[in-house]
C-alpha cells in the first residue's frame, strides 16, 4: 500500500509498472523536434472522418488499440480506463472508448488529464483494485479553436502570449507487475488562481500552479532538488516556463537548469509560428508516450517529474469576465532494476 507523505503526495510502494504505451500526432507536431518519436503521424486533420470532434475521438480510440496492441493484452484484461479531453462533457473520450466496453471514469482536468488519469489509474493498481489500467487523453487544434476561441474560417489574428493546442492522442498501460518504466511518487495539486482572465495567455495563469505542486513535491518527498534528470512541465509555453522558473527560485526550489516544459518542445516556435509552444491535452500526452518514456526505457533518462498543468476555465466562464483557475498535477517515473 502506498504512504502519504503530506498534504498532497504519496509514495507508491508497489511502484505500479508502465507496461506499454502509444501516441498519435497530427502533421504539425509530426513536423516538430519530436516528431520522429510518435507511433503514427496522421496527414488529414479529419483523420477520415466528417468533423474534427469524430477525428479526436477517432485518435483516441486508435491510441488505445496501439496500447493494447503494445501491451500485449485485450481489452478484456483491462479493469479500468482514466479518459478525458478538452470538448464539452468529454465527448472525445467517451465516444473514443464507447465500444471498448471497458469500465470507464471521464476525467477533465483541462491538460494536465494525463498526469490526472496517471495519479487514479496508479493508485487502483497500489491498491489492489485493479491489475491494468488505462490513462489517456487527446485534444486536437480546430476543435479546441472553435470551443474556446473562435472558429478556423474567422482567421482572427493570435496575440504573442498564446500557443498552439496539439492535436494528437497520448496514453500508457499500467499494471502491477513488468520492467518498464515505474510510478513512484504521486503529488495532487490545488486548484490556485491569481486572477488571470486572458484566455489567450494560459502560461501566466498555470505557472503558479506548476509552482505550488513542483514546491509541494519537493517539500513533502524530501528529496534533492537534483534528484530527477529532468523536471517537465505539461504546457506553460515559453512564457509561462519563464514565470514558473521565477517562481520556483523565490520558493527556493532550485531546479531551473533541469526543468523543461512539452509546450516548448513539441514545436519549433520560430518556424512553424506556434508563438509561445504548444498547449492542450495532448501536448504533454504525446510527449510522455513518444519522447520521454522511449529515453526511460533506453535508461537515457532514469528519473524524470511530469507536471501536467491546466486552466480550469469554460468558455461560458471566460465570457462571464471569471479569472480561470489552474492546477498541475505531478508524477514520478523512475526506472528501477
Amino acid at each position: 500500500m502506498g504512504t502519504r507523505l503530506g498534504k498532497q503526495t504519496l509514495r507508491l510502494d508497489s511502484h505500479p509498472v508502465i507496461q506499454a504505451w502509444a501516441s498519435i500526432a497530427g502533421a504539425k507536431e509530426g513536423n516538430g523536434p519530436m516528431g520522429r518519436y510518435f507511433d503514427e503521424v496522421i496527414q488529414d486533420e479529419y483523420f477520415g472522418e466528417k468533423s474534427f470532434e469524430k477525428a479526436e475521438s477517432k485518435l483516441i480510440r486508435e491510441t488505445l488499440a496501439k496500447i493494447l496492441m503494445k501491451g500485449n493484452v485485450s481489452a478484456g484484461d483491462i479493469q479500468y480506463i482514466f479518459a478525458g479531453d478538452l470538448l464539452n462533457q468529454c465527448i472525445a473520450a467517451s465516444y473514443g472508448v464507447r465500444e471498448s466496453e471497458i469500465p470507464f471514469f471521464g476525467l477533465y482536468g483541462a491538460c494536465s488529464t494525463m498526469a490526472e488519469s496517471m495519479i487514479l489509474g496508479s493508485l487502483m493498481v497500489e491498491g489492489g483494485f485493479a491489475e491494468r489500467t488505462v490513462c489517456i487523453t487527446s485534444s486536437h487544434f480546430c476543435s479546441a479553436e472553435k470551443q474556446f476561441r473562435f472558429p478556423l474560417e474567422f482567421g482572427n489574428q493570435r496575440p504573442p502570449t498564446s500557443q498552439w493546442t496539439v492535436t494528437g492522442s497520448g496514453g500508457v498501460l499500467v499494471g502491477n507487475s513488468g520492467s518498464g518504466p515505474r510510478i513512484v511518487h504521486v503529488t495532487t495539486g490545488k486548484i490556485v488562481d491569481m486572477g488571470i482572465t486572458d484566455a489567450n495567455d494560459m502560461g501566466s495563469a498555470m505557472a503558479p500552479a506548476a509552482c505550488d505542486t513542483i514546491t509541494a513535491h519537493f517539500t513533502e518527498t524530501g528529496l534533492a532538488h537534483d534528484y530527477y534528470d529532468m523536471v517537465i512541465t505539461g504546457d506553460l509555453g515559453i512564457h509561462g516556463k519563464n514565470i514558473c522558473k521565477q517562481l520556483l527560485e523565490e520558493n527556493g526550489i532550485l531546479i531551473q537548469e533541469i526543468l523543461e516544459d512539452c509546450g516548448t518542445m513539441i514545436y519549433d516556435t520560430e518556424v512553424q509560428k506556434t508563438n509561445c509552444g504548444g498547449s492542450g491535452c495532448a501536448c504533454s500526452a504525446v510527449i510522455l508516450a513518444g519522447y520521454l518514456l522511449d529515453k526511460l526505457s533506453k535508461k537515457e533518462l532514469n528519473k524524470i517529474l511530469l507536471v501536467c498543468t491546466g486552466a480550469l476555465h469554460s468558455p461560458s466562464s471566460i465570457q462571464q469576465g471569471e479569472s480561470i483557475p489552474a492546477i498541475a498535477h505531478a508524477v514520478g517515473i523512475e526506472m528501477i532494476s
